[in-house]
């Protein structure tokens, strides 16, 4: 199964695909070439999507491997997500634009977009498991994680070998021999249970604020974590992980102030679009200047 997915342009498919690649979970994810690939489950079918950009269509390319029929409408959702498709550049950079601090942050990078998750649960357990360690120390982890508790999938391709561990298959598991701290796996634990039991919905289409301060009742996680669940999980527009060191570290570089009450009171200009606010100040990283 094959599908054009339209989005408006500009679109930085480079900043979006080493985003990705940095942070690709073994054995589930691949760049490679200029195209995405994943393992998916959906409800009728698992299988593997390959994405990959044709700027000249203004389109990113969809193919699906082993996937019914019936899951394709869900499957092309998914993916419009992960590439944040929907997203309308213009309609941003007005708004972030009138900052000056970050303007130059938006001009410089003007087809900016936020990588999302084809499974939000997937990216609240990487959430967590990215709590105080590095990028890679988390990607090690998740590897971990899918090669103990990953169903193997029935016809592998390349490095794709297996489907990221539900939530009822990490609840029910014994978590120890994979490096996490006892406190660490007890909060995964507490996340997968309570998606398991229908407690906590991880959907875009959730009440957020509803599914913010389920997450934060957890032990565990705090607002750092829910904000980034938020931001590449639930999609949400507006999210502000205000603690996160690297949007401090920006903010710092940029000769302001970074403790949480000066973040959260700048940040209240760049609403409704904090997620791809905080998006250009981690990308500002990159550059040595």
């Amino acid at each position: 199964m094959e599908a054009m997915l339209p989005y408006r342009p500009p679109f930085d498919a480079g900043l979006l695909l080493g985003f990705l690649a940095q942070r690709a979970v073994p054995g589930v994810e691949e760049v490679t070439d200029g195209c995405y690939r994943r393992t998916v489950r959906l409800l009728h079918s698992s299988g593997i999507v390959d994405l990959a950009v044709w700027p000249a269509d203004s389109a990113v390319s969809l193919r699906a491997h082993g996937l019914d029929a019936r899951d394709w409408e869900q499957v092309e959702r998914r993916c419009r997500r992960v590439f944040d498709l929907d997203a309308d550049p213009a309609a941003i950079q007005v708004v972030l634009g009138r900052d000056p601090l970050l303007a130059p942050l938006v001009k410089a990078r003007p087809g900016l977009r936020i990588p999302r998750a084809f499974d939000p649960f997937e990216m609240a357990v990487r959430a967590v498991l990215g709590q105080q360690v590095s990028v890679a120390g988390a990607r090690t982890l998740a590897g971990r994680l899918v090669a103990a508790l990953g169903k193997p999938l029935a016809e592998p391709r390349g490095s794709l070998t297996h489907l990221f561990p539900t939530a009822e298959r990490i609840a029910g598991a014994d978590l120890s021999g994979l490096g996490l701290t006892r406190s660490r796996a007890a909060t995964l634990q507490r996340l997968a249970a309570a998606v398991a039991g229908d407690d906590l919905l991880l959907d875009p289409a959730a009440d957020g604020e509803q599914t913010r301060a389920r997450l934060l009742a957890l032990p565990g996680i705090g607002p750092w974590t829910a904000s980034y669940v938020a931001m590449r999980a639930l999609a949400d527009p507006d999210a502000l992980p205000a603690a996160d060191l690297g949007l401090r570290r920006a903010l710092e570089r940029l000769g302001l102030a970074a403790d949480v009450k000066s973040v959260m009171a700048r940040a209240e200009s760049w609403r409704p679009w904090r997620s791809y606010a905080t998006m250009h100040l981690w990308m500002s990283l990159l550059d040595p200047r």
